[in-house]
């Protein structure tokens, strides 16, 4: 035991957190201890507010304080249309593009047999409600391009196709100003795979 057990136990909870490390969670202990005490009160307000104020809506999943959501009840975006996201960090990203103006359907995950997660762990029926409730012309399926979220896609595609409702995929491949020497195989194929007319 190398610092008193309050410090010690700011670390372990640092350490919680997604992507740090115990040399990360040491120095954030301790500017934490540097910071001023009306400082460190707020972000822990902050902490449980987040946890205890914020909800999942009940439409379509997206975290939220309200319920429905800011955008479900957005009477001008186009609920003809719904795009389905892993996360609600997701709806977020696609948010800051400002070009899609319809709705969005927020998984919780994907699904993965290694894992452990299947259809039924993630918010799947919730989405087959929405497409029997409400009129959906098309679904776009924009999960992650990886094992899972292209098994999701998958999986959600071969479930909508007898609805009739059109079923796209976002389109994979090179990201802007990157070069094509450095492009791994799978993404020079769906880069491929994905080419349009100009």
């Amino acid at each position: 035991m190398y610092y008193p057990e309050p410090i010690s136990k700011l670390i372990d909870s640092f350490t919680k957190l997604p992507g740090i490390g115990p040399k990360t969670a040491v120095r954030l202990a301790f500017f934490v201890l540097n910071m001023k005490e009306d400082d460190v009160l707020d972000f822990a307000k902050s902490l449980v507010s987040a946890k205890r104020e914020l909800t999942h809506c009940s439409v379509c999943g997206h975290i939220t304080d309200v319920d429905p959501c800011s955008i479900c009840q957005d009477e001008s975006r186009d609920s003809s249309i719904i795009c389905v996201v892993q996360d609600p960090k997701d709806v977020i990203a696609m948010e800051k593009m400002k070009e899609f103006s319809g709705r969005y359907h927020v998984l919780h995950g994907a699904i993965s047999p290694m894992d452990g997660i299947g259809p039924e762990d993630i918010n799947v029926p919730g989405l087959l409600s929405r497409l029997k409730d409400e009129a959906v012309e098309e679904l776009i399926l924009a999960t992650n391009p990886n094992i899972e979220g292209e098994a999701t896609a998958m999986y959600i595609s071969r479930l909508v196709k007898p609805s009739g409702i059109k079923t796209t995929r976002i389109a994979h491949g090179l990201p802007m100003g990157g070069d094509l020497e450095y492009a791994d195989e799978v993404t020079l194929s769906k880069a491929m795979e994905g080419r349009r007319e100009l």
